[in-house]
């Protein structure tokens, strides 16, 4: 069984209308490691990260992850 998850940072962002700059800029984390995180390109994430950008997006890590279970039933 793949593991899949999905990273819905793009869709909190757009709700938040904040840019990937400014939420580099407040949680200090860097624009290229966002960008990895939002493209789903990251292999993981910490914890201390995950707390970053929910803390400055005002959402819960549920908000930005969802796994994919649709292998699972094919």
């Amino acid at each position: 069984m793949d593991t899949e998850v999905i990273i819905r940072l793009d869709v909190m962002l757009a709700k938040r209308k904040m840019r990937l700059k400014k939420l580099a800029e407040l949680t200090g984390l860097s624009e290229q490691n966002l960008s990895l995180i939002k493209t789903g390109k990251a292999k993981g994430i910490r914890f201390s990260t995950l707390f970053l950008i929910c803390k400055h997006l005002n959402c819960q890590p549920g908000d930005l992850l969802e796994c994919n279970f649709e292998d699972d039933y094919s």
